[in-house]
């Protein structure tokens, strides 16, 4: 079955649209210790999408029915959507033009 994970994907493309400088704490394995280290989130979600997309395309090799293809592509989908319609929403630090009350 198909869940809410490509809208949860578009939401991730959307916050790298709105917010490119933004960095996230992530857990790095190192040997058999996990260090805690600050990353820029466009690059942890250019890597999350990558790996998305190439499972997606291993997938469409895979004669196997449980590969799970469609979440794969979903989330790819999920997220270029994400991209693609976040500049149709209003930003409150952004300066809107238009009529204005006063």
């Amino acid at each position: 079955s198909v869940g809410a994970s490509g809208a949860i994907a578009g939401v991730l493309g959307a916050y790298m649209v709105s917010y490119p400088f933004a960095r996230v704490l992530t857990l790095v394995p190192i040997f058999i210790f996990l260090q805690v280290i600050e990353i820029p989130a466009v690059l942890l979600l250019v890597f999350w999408f990558l790996m998305q997309f190439l499972y997606g395309a291993a997938s469409l090799a895979s004669t196997s029915a449980n590969a799970g293809g469609v979440a794969w592509w979903a989330h790819v989908g999920g997220f270029t959507i994400g991209i693609i319609l976040v500049g149709l929403f209003p930003r409150k630090d952004r300066p809107r033009y238009g009529y204005s009350r006063s």
